[in-house]
C-alpha cells in the first residue's frame, strides 16, 4: 500500500470479500496517522502488521488472537521479497511487477497461514522452468544461428564474385585502388587515437579533428582546450601511436614548435612544493581530517599541524626560530624532544637543548625538513567547519534528480576544490543540469568529480544539479572532499630566527599550506 493510498493485494484470507479488504486498508492510514512508532496497530477486530519500504508500506492483516511472533516473521520474508521483483521501490515500480509480487506473496501465505519456504525456493517455485520451453527456445536459436550462417557464407561468395569481375574487367585497378585507401584511413586512424585535452570543460577533445585543430594551433604557441569527457561511441584511448610520434618529430625537424599535451590529473589538492631556495624554509602544513553527517552535524574533527625547517647549507645551522601563535585556546603544541620545552613556554622560542648542536642540514629537494613543533585541534562545533556539501537525491518517475550545495566559511579561500560523488554503475555520463564550477566524469570508477579552482568571497556558495538512473540516496555517499588554503587554523607565524653565532640574522622564508587529508560527507 503506498503512502498516497493505492493497494495491492493478495489473497491471504480466503473467506473474505474484496468490499471487506478495501475497507479495512481504507481505515489503516487513520490507525498510522497518530504519530506512534510501533510496527502493529490494531482495532476492535483486526491487527495491522506493517512496515514502512521507502514511500510504501508492506502491510499484513490478520486477527487478534494470531500470533504476532509469526507474524511479524511472515512480514520479514513478505519484505524480502519486495526488492526481489520490484522495478523500483515506488508506486510505479510495484504496479509495473504486481502479478509477480502477488504470485510471490500466495507461495508465502496459504490459505491465511505461513509457508515454510524461503526466498530462494519461492524464486525457483515462481519461474516454473519446462523443460519443453527450453527445447522450443534451444531449437529456435539453433535456427537462427544457421540462418546467420547461410547469409554470411552468401555474403561472402557475393564478394568473391566482385573482385573477380573487376580484375576481369579493368586489370586489378580497382582492387588496388580499394587496397590504398585502406592504408590512408588506417593511418588517419592511428593519428586519431591521441587526445586532444582532458579534464573540465564542456568541449570535446577527442577524434582526429582535434588533432588536426591541435597541431596548426601549437605551432602558434596557443594551449588546446580542455575537454569534459570523451563522445559517445568511442572507447578507451591510450597514449600515442608510433606513427603519430613520427609524425610530431617530422614537424620538430622542419622547425615547427610542438607543445606536448599533459592531461591534469583532477582530485589533487596539493601540488608538488618547488625546492627551497632560501638558506632556511620554514614550512608549517595542517592536515584536515572531517566526517560530516549527510542529514547535518559533525561527527569528527581533527586538526593535526606540523613546523618543520630546511637548511641547505650546514653553516646557517647553529640557530633558534622564534614564532608567534595565533592564540587559538584549542589547539594544543608539542614540541621534539631534543627541543627546550621551557625556553619554548616562556618566550616561544624553538632551540636545541644543547645550543652548541647545530639543526641538520639536508639536500634542495628534500621537503619533508626536520620537525621542529606539533598540534592538534579536535572540536564539536559545526562553525569550524570551512566546506560543507549538501546533497538532495529525490526519485522522480524513471529519474533521480541530485540537487548538491556547498558553503564555505569565510575563515579560509579554499584553492583546487574537487567533490568527488559516487554514483551507481552508468553506460554513460550523468546528465548535468546546471552547476557552479567545472565536472568530470569518471566512468572507470562511477564518480563524477565537481572542481572548483577558488573559492573566496565571490563564491562562499554554489551548487550544482545533474540527473542519473533510479537510484537509492545511500548510492552518492560517502562524498569525498579534497582542496588547500593558504592560511591555517592555529596561525602560526615565525618571526625571526636568531643565529647563535652571531652577525646578521640569516634570510628566511615560510611556506604555510592546509590541506585535507580524510574530508568526507557520510
Amino acid at each position: 500500500m503506498s503512502k498516497s493510498g493505492k493497494v495491492l493485494v493478495s489473497r491471504q484470507f480466503m473467506h473474505m470479500s474484496r468490499n471487506r479488504i478495501e475497507g479495512l486498508l481504507a481505515s489503516f492510514p487513520k490507525l498510522v496517522g497518530t504519530g506512534k512508532q510501533h510496527t502493529y496497530v490494531e482495532n476492535e477486530n483486526v491487527r495491522y502488521v506493517y512496515q514502512p519500504i521507502e514511500l510504501l508500506y508492506l502491510v499484513l492483516l490478520t486477527n487478534r488472537q494470531s500470533n504476532i511472533l509469526e507474524d511479524l516473521e511472515t512480514l520479514r520474508t513478505l519484505s524480502k521479497l519486495v526488492p526481489e521483483y520490484a522495478l523500483s521501490l515506488d508506486e510505479e515500480g510495484v504496479c509495473k511487477t504486481a502479478f509477480e509480487l502477488i504470485f510471490a506473496f500466495d507461495e508465502v501465505i496459504s490459505l491465511g497461514h505461513k509457508e515454510n519456504v524461503t526466498v530462494a525456493q519461492i524464486k525457483q517455485y515462481c519461474e516454473m522452468e519446462s523443460h519443453e520451453e527450453k527445447l522450443h527456445k534451444l531449437v529456435l536459436q539453433n535456427k537462427i544461428n544457421e540462418t546467420k550462417d547461410v547469409m554470411k557464407r552468401k555474403a561472402s561468395e557475393i564478394d568473391k564474385s566482385k573482385i573477380e569481375k573487376n580484375r576481369g574487367d579493368k586489370g586489378g585497378f580497382m582492387s588496388l585502388q580499394s587496397m590504398g585507401s585502406g592504408r590512408i584511413e588506417s593511418s588517419f586512424s592511428d593519428l586519431s587515437i591521441s587526445s586532444g585535452g582532458g579534464g573540465f570543460g564542456s568541449g570535446s577533445g577527442f577524434g582526429l579533428s582535434t588533432d588536426v585543430e591541435s597541431y596548426s594551433t601549437k605551432s602558434k604557441g596557443r594551449q588546446p582546450s580542455a575537454a569534459t569527457a570523451p563522445p559517445k561511441g568511442l572507447g578507451m584511448q591510450l597514449g600515442k601511436s608510433k606513427k603519430a610520434n613520427q609524425f610530431l618529430e617530422s614537424l620538430k625537424a622542419e622547425g615547427e614548435l610542438i607543445v606536448e599535451d599533459v592531461l591534469p590529473k583532477v582530485g589533487q589538492s596539493r601540488a608538488a612544493a618547488p625546492p627551497p631556495t632560501d638558506p632556511i624554509t620554514l614550512s608549517v602544513e595542517e592536515k584536515l581530517n572531517v566526517a560530516l553527517k549527510r542529514d547535518g552535524g559533525i561527527s569528527n574533527f581533527d586538526v593535526q599541524g606540523t613546523l618543520s625547517l630546511q637548511i641547505l647549507n650546514q653553516e646557517d645551522g647553529l640557530i633558534q626560530v622564534q614564532i608567534e601563535t595565533g592564540g587559538n585556546p584549542g589547539v594544543l603544541y608539542k614540541t621534539h624532544p631534543n627541543m627546550n620545552k621551557e625556553l619554548f613556554s616562556s618566550e616561544n622560542i624553538l632551540g636545541l637543548k644543547d645550543p652548541n648542536r647545530p639543526f641538520p642540514a639536508g639536500p634542495a629537494g628534500d621537503a619533508a625538513g626536520v620537525g621542529l613543533l606539533k598540534w592538534r585541534m579536535q572540536s564539536t562545533d559545526e562553525s569550524m567547519v570551512p566546506l560543507t556539501i549538501n546533497c538532495w537525491p529525490s526519485i522522480s518517475g524513471n529519474e533521480t534528480y541530485v540537487s548538491m550545495e556547498y558553503e564555505a566559511s569565510s575563515m579560509f579561500d579554499l584553492r583546487n576544490v574537487v567533490i568527488s560523488v559516487p554514483l551507481p554503475a552508468l553506460r554513460e555520463a550523468p546528465n548535468i543540469r546546471q552547476i557552479d564550477g567545472e565536472w568530470r566524469y569518471d566512468s572507470r570508477n562511477s564518480v563524477l568529480e565537481w572542481s572548483i579552482l577558488l573559492i573566496d568571497n565571490s563564491n562562499r556558495s554554489g551548487s550544482m544539479e545533474f540527473v542519473v538512473p533510479p537510484a537509492d540516496s545511500s548510492a552518492f555517499f560517502p562524498i569525498s572532499v579534497c582542496f588547500s588554503a593558504t592560511n591555517t587554523y592555529s596561525d602560526l607565524k615565525v618571526v625571526n630566527v636568531i643565529p647563535l653565532k652571531g652577525g646578521a640574522p640569516p634570510k628566511f622564508s615560510q611556506r604555510t599550506t592546509l590541506i585535507t587529508e580524510n574530508y568526507q560527507v557520510v
